[in-house]
């Protein structure tokens, strides 16, 4: 994290910097409310009650800055937590920075504050600097990210924070009981933070991660603050009851509900609130009703859907006019000193404006930073494919090859067994309950790959998920956040959509969206792909296109068994996530199997293999049909056509080199892939090739693909959809006789 100069930065933003005492010469009454004092506040020291004041009077007055600079054209979007001030400042009395662990949203400016954020770091992301902490300018206003505050980089859609902080919830109870995992720590007592608006509680998202938390006990925090709006769209609109109704159903879950405006009742109730949770009996929400005195955005103007007479019932409880009237009462503050706390707030929003502004703008150079890293991997061996070798067999006789299925079964035992930071999860890996373990053979997955990793590591190690896509990549990410190398498992393809807010807009941003300050080490295993006769439309789909669309993704598809273990070692050493796609018609197939390689071969990323050499023509290809291109290629042989063919083993990054230099020798090429034709991955390779090997080509590139539909049920139907090895033949015979 990029360390500033400047008063603004070391001036204000943490309470425990703070001198509440010292209101420019003039003095509190004490440390704590006189005894005579009979209201509210009293239980409470005279220190910290101005400490707070001093805070929310400083986010409204960010707030208020932001916006004039966003009318001058200086920021180029606000969004405010005006409104939401002192149930955040009162809450994070009991919360610990760089202890516990925070997942906020937009409007929680004040809480962020409190945990050490300065206002120079807030006005660095209005104003898009470099020197923007958060996001180095990559990110809009209000998108905290601090890793020395354990505040976890955020994104913009509603609700999907929620799943991701479970799972750094479950990886903190995991950490905790195994003291010195590399780059893991956690505390015992620690909880994780997650706020969203009353809004986003209609997102399944929310309910999901409710769902696990509770399941669980997990010592998590969900935090609905309830100004009554989504935009422009009513509370009334989005559910038939209020959010702290309708979880009742949820055990073990603790409800509080409070009014956001009234300070005492957010920090004596907000205190139980956290102590139950830090004590592990398990999570709680905090319901919080608050106002919304700013319109949602600078992009919205509420006066188009709010009467006055509803503003100016809600301005009647502005949360810090409330605060002030009170500790004026009381005998905290005089008016005066009030006034003079909320001119120096607006003279601290100014100066940190100011110095922002003047900071330096983001290279346009450095856009793809931080995208993501390729493993770091020991140098391969020369030579255009590194030698395998199989591993040590028990005695002279050379190693049984195994199907790929096997191999990645043993290779993950192999993984888990060095690196106890690995999990494994997702729906029936498992082999059993625990209960009946000792008496049963074990399932270990539809197709049989986790088979035994529970029995042998545990259930700790190896468990099942709800049958949840997103719920199983979106604990997934809050485990990786937290350095473990969580595995997660999709068992069909076809299913992996529900997952697809979690895997684009979570995991695949991290890096980016952060300035490369937090990573997201998770792996993806899916199984995928058709040929299999009755898999029909969702069972037997291929579409890794759609996410080699996606920037941040490592995709991996393997048509062998060799190469399953090679990459699956390198995807475990990435510190970004993998969609490992196994194809599941190559399980079993014994012209797919391999020896299993020796212990520490890896193959990177981004490495081809030539399959089969050839002179005249090169199919490029991956998954299954390289298979039926290297049956292709022999009738073709047959025929005296010399055909090439080029594995690509990985889509994202793919081997543009090894492609462009066999097509160097040969002239043609043909694209092979299980996919569609229709925007299928093929038209990437076809359309860079013909861009970067234009004067090499003999012959326009071709594709032979699946047919523009989905994959039928009845197996005529599979055959004539998907593309066979006499498809491949015509391709051939029409592209070398150009």
């Amino acid at each position: 994290m990029v360390v500033r100069k400047g008063t603004v930065g070391r001036r204000a933003g943490v309470q425990a910097q703070a001198d509440p005492g010292d209101l420019g010469g003039r003095r509190t009454k004490g440390d704590s409310v006189p005894a005579s004092t009979r209201g509210p506040l009293r239980a409470f020291p005279a220190s910290e009650l101005v400490a707070d004041f001093r805070l929310a009077c400083l986010s409204r007055a960010l707030d208020d800055r932001e916006i004039l600079l966003q009318k001058q054209s200086r920021v180029f979007f606000q969004i405010s937590g005006a409104g939401h001030e002192i149930l955040l400042l009162a809450l994070a009395r009991s919360l610990r920075p760089a202890y516990d662990w925070f997942f906020p949203y937009y409007r929680d400016r004040a809480l962020v504050l409190a945990l050490g954020v300065t206002p120079l770091d807030m006005m660095l992301q209005a104003v898009g600097s470099a020197l923007d902490p958060a996001s180095g300018g990559r990110q809009m206003p209000c998108h905290w990210g601090a890793v020395t505050h354990n505040i976890v980089t955020q994104s913009s859609p509603t609700g999907s924070q929620c799943l991701p902080a479970v799972g750094c919830a479950e990886a903190g109870r995991y950490i905790a009981r195994r003291p010195g995992m590399p780059g893991c720590v956690a505390h015992g007592d620690e909880i994780t933070y997650v706020s969203l608006g009353e809004g986003a509680t209609s997102e399944g998202e929310f309910w999901e991660s409710l769902n696990t938390a509770c399941r669980l006990h997990l010592p998590t925090l969900f935090v609905v603050a309830d100004n009554g709006y989504a935009i422009s769209v009513r509370a009334a609109d989005q559910s038939p009851a209020p959010v702290a109704e309708l979880v009742r159903g949820f055990r073990g879950l603790a409800v509080t509900r409070m009014d956001g405006w009234d300070y005492a009742s957010c920090r004596s109730k907000g205190a139980r609130a956290v102590a139950r949770v830090r004590a592990g009996e398990g999570p709680g929400l905090i319901h919080a009703y608050v106002t919304r005195p700013y319109s949602h955005s600078s992009a919205d103007s509420q006066a188009k859907y709010r009467d006055a007479g509803e503003l100016a019932q809600e301005q009647a409880h502005d949360p810090i006019d409330t605060l002030e009237r009170q500790l004026v009462s009381e005998g905290v503050l005089s008016v005066d000193q009030a006034a003079a706390l909320r001119a120096e707030a607006r003279d601290l929003a100014a100066a940190a404006a100011e110095e922002a502004l003047s900071a330096p703008r983001p290279d346009p150079a450095t856009v793809t930073d931080n995208v993501l890293r390729l493993p770091s991997l020991p140098a391969p061996a020369p030579g255009p494919d590194p030698d395998p070798g199989p591993a040590a067999g028990d005695g002279p006789s050379e190693p049984e090859p195994v199907v790929m299925a096997e191999a990645i079964r043993l290779t993950l035992h192999e993984l888990l067994a060095g690196d106890e930071r690995i999990r494994v999860f997702g729906e029936d890996v498992a082999d059993a309950d625990d209960d009946v373990l000792d008496h049963v053979e074990g399932k270990g997955g539809v197709f049989g790959v986790t088979r035994g990793l529970q029995r042998r590591f545990g259930s700790a190690r190896c468990y099942n998920t709800p049958l949840a896509e997103s719920n199983i990549i979106g604990r997934g990410v809050g485990q990786a956040l937290r350095g473990l190398r969580p595995c997660a498992e999709i068992q069909f393809f076809d299913y992996i959509w529900p997952a697809m807010q979690q895997l684009r807009s979570e995991a695949a941003t991290i890096r980016w969206r952060s300035n490369g300050d937090f990573t997201c080490p998770l792996v993806v295993r899916v199984a995928i792909g058709g040929y299999l006769t009755g898999g029909a439309i969702w069972h037997s789909q291929s579409g890794e296109s759609i996410f080699a669309h996606v920037p941040g993704l490592l995709i991996a598809f393997p048509s062998r068994a060799r190469d399953a273990v090679g990459l699956l070692r390198s995807a475990f050493a990435a510190e970004d996530p993998v969609l490992f796609l196994e194809h599941k018609h190559l399980y079993r197939q014994h012209y797919a199997a391999d020896p299993v390689p020796r212990p520490g071969w890896t193959l990177p990323f981004g490495r081809g293999t030539v399959a089969r050499p050839g002179n005249d023509l090169t199919i490029a290809t991956w998954g299954a049909t390289v298979h039926k291109s290297m049956a292709a290629a022999e009738e073709l042989g047959a025929e005296g056509c010399s055909v090439e063919v080029v594995d690509l083993r990985t889509i994202s990054p793919w081997d543009h080199d090894m492609v462009c230099e066999s097509v160097q020798r040969t002239g043609r090429l043909l694209v092979v892939h299980e996919d569609t034709l229709t925007a299928g991955f093929g038209a990437e390779v076809a359309a860079w090739v013909a861009e970067h090997c234009f004067w090499d080509l003999d012959a326009p590139v071709a594709r032979v693909a699946a047919k523009d539909t989905f994959v039928g049920y009845e197996p005529s139907l599979e055959h004539a959809i998907l593309p066979q090895v006499q498809d491949i033949v015509a391709g051939a015979r029409a592209l070398s006789k150009v």
